[in-house]
């Protein structure tokens, strides 16, 4: 097919630009003058591009309509897409689709047109049918139809998700969400506790099920299991960034279990990522349950303690007291609730918000498991934790203790420590090399160097390409090299088809302290992820 030169190389060019603003207006002034020449394949890239930069943003309601287009070109010349590509477009709709769960800023009747072509495309009995019946069962769900929600529940439970489909290991917690919300908290237990129909490896598990399970424990009378299901899961929950929609949830146990001042110490140290939320869903539920905490302590004689603010754009950095705070988070909350019921039309979210903030504790708190991370050693109040809000590295360096601050020489049990105390999996194989898998990428923890005092972290995304593409393949490695620190990307060629790796290499020939290798250990799986992530979403 011809393709434009001027065309393919502005398109190279955009993508060497550095992550950020001026990247993604260059490429979609790119998509529009591909359009304007009728370059279908350039658009197509470009579109592709587009897409993997707003993922990489967090803005998946920018979705609809890059999707859109390219659903269109295909539609129109299907020899344009590449093997890889066919199913790639068909979990990209679906993303398209779920981003009417999380912004009001993506149109109803898009949506419903997306999901109707995709359920299409995939047929009444294909392997993504049940995709196709979870969407429109959490979309009825969203709007409040919980009629129609159930009707498609049913169809959906049981199943196991096609290729386009989400994580069939998180499958189980999605279904356990709606059956809470419906107030079938005896069925939401069940469903989390029933054997996989098959083994699935899910790196966000077992947290992503022990916080769908916190209310449903509470409400059936388990509240000891739930008690110690919030303190495993929020230790790794209180510093991944995708991990901000289940706040929510941790923030209601504690208003609901009783542990206010619990509630308070997690509002304050979370609170400066409401600034930055994964999505306005997000953002609507963790302002609504601050709110519940906040208003409980005001009842419990909390009111006047404060809780700071840091700043944030034009806004200043201040310090609230606890009263203030609740009106601030529940105007945020109403707004965006708002915001969704205006473009649904229906009072849904406005009404689930009122009713969440209508709750009280459910029964006496029972005590809390020890939570043995080593920036937790303190009591658990809102002064101790407010302060250390500024970064998780941060909030793990100030509150080791001393032995986790006493350096020294870096040992495969030191590696597989932090593992542990970050909830990870892993296996050591027989050349002392500790492997996991993180979503779509497997990292490698090994000791390098002439006395081991390197630590090397290895990260291999889980896409390969085939060796054909190998121009493609630097050219990703250049730009990512080019626009990034870590990890140092490069291609492996196995003869038919390509690994693309990245290496994080630190010396620590001068030993290293627990808390510092728990930061290096958080950098090198974050970093690999968003690596690996890169590479699925190429086209």
């Amino acid at each position: 097919m011809h393709r434009d030169p001027a065309l393919v190389g502005a398109l190279a060019d955009a993508r060497d630009l550095a992550d950020g603003p001026d990247r993604l207006l260059a490429l979609e002034r790119l998509a529009e003058r591909v359009d304007a020449a009728g370059d279908l394949r350039s658009a197509l890239d470009a579109r592709f591009a587009l897409i993997e930069a707003y993922l990489l943003h967090g803005e998946r309601w920018r979705l609809v309509e890059p999707v859109r287009r390219c659903r269109a070109a295909a539609d129109y010349r299907p020899e344009l897409l590449t093997d890889d590509e066919g199913p790639l477009l068909l979990r990209l709709q679906r993303y398209a689709v779920e981003a009417l769960l999380g912004t009001p800023r993506v149109g109803l009747d898009q949506t419903r047109s997306l999901l109707d072509d995709l359920a299409h495309r995939v047929g009444a009995d294909g392997p993504d049918a049940p995709t196709v019946a979870e969407l429109r069962c959490r979309i009825a769900d969203h709007l409040g139809d919980e009629p129609t929600a159930r009707h498609w529940f049913q169809r959906w439970a049981g199943t196991l998700g096609g290729p386009s489909g989400g994580c069939p290991g998180c499958a189980p917690a999605r279904r356990a969400e709606l059956l809470a919300g419906w107030g079938e908290w005896r069925a939401a237990v069940t469903e989390l506790r029933e054997p996989a129909a098959a083994a699935v490896d899910c790196t966000d598990q077992p947290e992503r099920g022990l916080v769908a399970g916190l209310l449903p424990e509470l409400r059936t009378g388990e509240p000891e299991r739930a008690a110690a299901a919030h303190v495993r899961a929020y230790r790794r929950h209180r510093r991944e960034r995708a991990a901000f929609p289940h706040l929510a949830a941790h923030l209601r146990y504690c208003a609901l279990g009783g542990h206010v001042e619990r509630g308070l110490s997690v509002l304050a140290e979370q609170l400066p990522r409401l600034d930055r939320p994964t999505d306005d869903l997000a953002a609507m539920e963790f302002a609504a349950a601050g709110a519940l905490v906040c208003a409980l302590a005001v009842e419990a004689g909390l009111g006047l303690r404060t809780v700071p603010r840091p700043a944030y754009g034009g806004r200043p950095a201040t310090d609230l007291d606890v009263a203030t705070l609740g009106a601030l988070l529940l105007a945020i909350a109403n707004e965006l609730a708002g915001s969704f019921d205006a473009r649904n039309g229906t009072g849904h979210h406005s009404g689930r918000m009122a009713a969440w903030l209508a709750e009280r504790p459910l029964a006496a708190p029972v005590p809390l498991p020890p939570d043995d991370e080593p920036h937790d050693d303190g009591p658990d109040t809102a002064e101790h934790d407010a302060a250390e809000h500024a970064t998780a590295e941060q909030d793990a360096a100030e509150h080791a203790s001393d032995d986790e601050r006493e350096l020294a020489t870096l040992t495969i049990e030191m590696i597989t420590a932090a593992l542990d105390r970050r909830g990870d999996r892993y296996v050591v194989d027989e050349g002392a090399t500790v492997v996991g898998r993180w979503g779509a990428v497997t990292i490698q923890f090994r000791r390098a160097g002439e006395r081991g005092e390197v630590l090397h972290a290895r990260a291999m995304a889980a896409r390969r390409l085939p060796a054909t593409r190998r121009a493609e393949a630097y050219a990703f490695c250049n730009a990512w090299n080019h626009d990034r620190l870590l990890p140092k990307a490069y291609a492996h060629d196995l003869g038919e088809e390509l690994v693309l790796a990245g290496d994080v290499a630190t010396d620590l020939a001068h030993g290293v302290a627990p808390a510092q290798l728990t930061v290096l250990v958080d950098a090198a799986i974050a970093t690999g992820v968003a690596y690996a992530e890169a590479v699925a979403a190429l086209p």
